[in-house]
């Protein structure tokens, strides 16, 4: 039985209408560097841009709600 452990990677969403972008986590499987800017599904549900230059969790303002409480 092999032991993982949960990786999240930064990813920031596009503004749709007068929403700002949001920063969300994402769960990787793979490292995070193979990721290359590609657009992945958030903890949340939301479809968002990974940035591998960015740590998670962030201590900015616009993070997601929903993925900041995972």
């Amino acid at each position: 039985m092999s032991t993982s452990t949960l990786t999240l990677v930064a990813a920031r969403s596009r503004a749709h209408g007068p929403a700002v972008p949001l920063w969300h986590a994402v769960e990787v499987h793979r490292p995070a560097a193979e990721m290359d800017a590609a657009c992945e599904l958030t903890l949340c549900g939301a479809l968002a841009r990974v940035d591998t230059e960015q740590q998670w969790p962030l201590t900015a303002a616009d993070v997601c709600p929903a993925c900041a409480a995972r």
